[in-house]
Parts: structure tokens; sequence; C-alpha cells
């Protein structure tokens, strides 16, 4: 009589959690939401959709915005489908993470505007701002004789943090190849200034030794700068002294994205 009732116990309390899991589940499905933006499918929870009031989004989900659906039954947004993951990430992550190298401020300020996410617009307007006024302000680092300016390099390019990532690496090249000789040149803001040029009928050198070697070339250092320029996606915009004839006999280098 006993083992009956615990039988009896046992399939009550199966059936019970088999109940509240399948509840749960359902109110797991209930939570996630398909949108077909433009052709695009995406799939997220609706807290992420409803997560700032009165946006078109929000409107939507919560019936207050009328919006059409897809032959499948998913909510369908006639808007750009691909910028739509920034939208999207940023309702996720609360703020503007956007890959290196995006150029699509405009538009995407646009797509903010519609799905009514002032704080997006704002955010997107304003690294907009910033990309356009750097973009006037050609940044330049000089690579020089400290007895003779005229005989160097002058790289020229409109990203700043360039600048400051190739005046780095050459300060580092130049400190390997001096063999201990550090104070052979100085650095200043937008200057390296090396204590000798040293010319020979190869062309300009830096730095003589005291065994009379020479060493840290400047062709060398034109191309590292070159180099770098191209792995980050800059492009040689022009030779600024064409009258040298070739890049690696030229007084300047001119980047540009």
């Amino acid at each position: 009589m006993e083992r009956k009732i615990n039988r009896r116990e046992k399939e009550y309390e199966e059936k019970q959690s088999n109940s509240e899991g399948s509840d749960q589940d359902k109110d797991c499905k209930t939570s996630l939401i398909t949108l077909n933006v433009g052709g695009y499918l995406y799939i997220t929870q609706k807290q992420t959709l409803t997560k700032y009031p009165d946006s078109f989004l929000e409107g939507v989900i919560n019936g207050k915005i009328m919006c059409p659906f897809d032959a499948d039954g998913h909510y369908f947004i006639d808007r750009d489908g691909l910028l739509f993951r920034h939208i999207l990430n940023f309702l996720r992550n609360g703020e503007l993470l956007l890959p290196e190298g995006f150029r699509e401020n405009q538009l995407l300020a646009q797509e903010a505007d519609f799905f009514q996410l002032k704080v997006l617009s704002d955010a997107v307007k304003s690294r907009w701002e910033k990309e356009q006024l750097a973009s006037r302000e050609t940044t330049f680092l000089e690579i020089t004789d400290s007895h003779d300016r005229s005989q160097g390099l002058r790289i020229f390019c409109n990203a700043p943090d360039f600048i400051a990532k190739i005046k780095s690496r050459i300060v580092l090249v130049s400190k390997s190849r001096l063999d201990g000789f550090p104070e052979e040149f100085s650095v200043s803001s937008n200057i390296i200034q090396f204590k000798y040029f040293i010319k020979s009928e190869n062309g300009t050198r830096l730095v003589l030794k005291e065994d009379n070697t020479f060493v840290c070339t400047l062709e060398t250092l034109k191309f590292e700068a070159i180099m770098m320029a191209l792995k980050c996606g800059f492009r040689l915009l022009t030779s600024l002294d064409c009258s040298k004839g070739s890049i690696v006999h030229s007084d300047a280098l001119h980047f540009i994205k």
C-alpha cells in the first residue's frame, strides 16, 4: 500500500516539474522576437527591443505602432538590414561600438533617427563631427638633423593616432640600432632630431658610431613608415617632393585613408 502511494507521489511530482518546465519554455519562447529588417532576420529578446521607452521598436513590440508582417509572421521593417546590427548592438550594450574603419556615420545617424533613439543619434553625430574635424587637420612627423633641418624626412597624415604610432616605432628602431647610444637623438611632440646626419654616396644615413660604421639608415626609416601605413589601411597619396624621382629619395611622404 505504501509503495503505491509513493509511486503516485513520484508521478505527481514528475508531472509538476514537467509542467513547470514547459511553462518556462513557453515564457522563453515568447520573450524571443524575430525581426525582418530589409530582408535580414534578427532574433533577440523582447526586453532588448523595449529598452528605450517611446522608441520605434518599443512602440512596435508593445502594440503602440502598427507594423506589417512578412510571409513567416515576423515583424517587417523596411530599413537598412546591414546597418541594423549596429542599432541592435547599441540596444544590447548601451553604448556605440563600431568596427574600425567604419565610414557610414551619416547613414547610421538616419537609421537612429528613424528608430527614435536620440541617445544613439547624438553619439553617431558626435563621432561623425570628430572624424570630419580630424580629416581637416593634417598631422606631421619630422625626422631631421639637429644642425641642418633641410636634411631629413617629413611624414604627413590626417590621423594623429597613426603619427603617434609611427613615431614610437621609429624611436624603437633607432634605439635598437644605436647599440647603447640613445643620447644621439632627441624626441619632441612632432620632431625626432638626430645629432648626426652623415651623407655618403649611397644616400643619407643616420648616426656615425665610434668605429666609423653607419647604422639606422634614413631609407630604412622610410620603408618602416610606408610598411606601417599600408598595414594600417593608409595609402601613399604622393611624394610631396617629386623632383627626387623616387620615393626612397623623397623628402616627404603623405598618407591618407
